[in-house]
């Protein structure tokens, strides 16, 4: 079993924003091959291609629209709690499951304004990942702890899922421990 934990760590962009930019992105640097912390399997990138934008003073330089990683129990609605999550895998690795528990998540503070939980969405620039397998744990009535299950079953929805928490992770300053 695995746990990502959290950690208070600046972002390695953060010290970079500060610093003049070049605005002519080498493929090199976009395209390179990664080694994913989670599963130690080499991840190929394609090689981004960079649209123009034209401003006023006819300067030109690339916009990379990345979208950052987050989860939501209300579509519309980023939970702001981050979670532990403890990941499993089949011996065979054809299968495996996340359980992601929120202690007082912030859903709970917006649902009865906004609406009801309605799933468990976790959105990247890929896409979306769903689940409806999503259980509230209540202390004196009152609801204090979310768990969600996603399950994957086969390796390609495996490395789907891996992709999102190296990107939730890098984006919150979760960190792998494997136990």
């Amino acid at each position: 079993m695995a746990t990502l934990h959290s950690l208070a760590l600046s972002s390695p962009f953060s010290s970079s924003l500060h610093k003049p930019r070049s605005y002519s992105v080498p493929c090199s640097i976009v395209h390179q091959s990664t080694n994913s912390s989670f599963n130690g399997q080499t991840l190929r990138m394609p090689c981004l291609r960079l649209r123009m934008v034209t401003q006023s003073s006819d300067m030109q330089m690339p916009v990379m629209m990345m979208l950052k990683p987050k989860i939501q129990f209300i579509q519309g609605t980023d939970e702001q709690t981050i979670p532990d999550v403890r990941l499993t895998k089949s011996r065979d690795g054809t299968n495996g499951m996340a359980i992601f528990t929120f202690d007082q998540p912030s859903v709970f503070d917006s649902s009865g304004e906004i609406g009801d939980i309605t799933g468990f969405y976790m959105i990247d620039e890929e896409g979306v990942l769903q689940s409806v397998d999503v259980n509230a744990k209540f202390v004196n009535g009152k609801p204090s702890i979310i768990e969600a299950k996603y399950i994957m079953r086969s390796p390609r929805e495996w490395d789907r899922f891996m992709r999102f928490m190296e990107r939730y992770s890098n984006a919150n300053g979760l960190q792998f421990i494997k136990k």
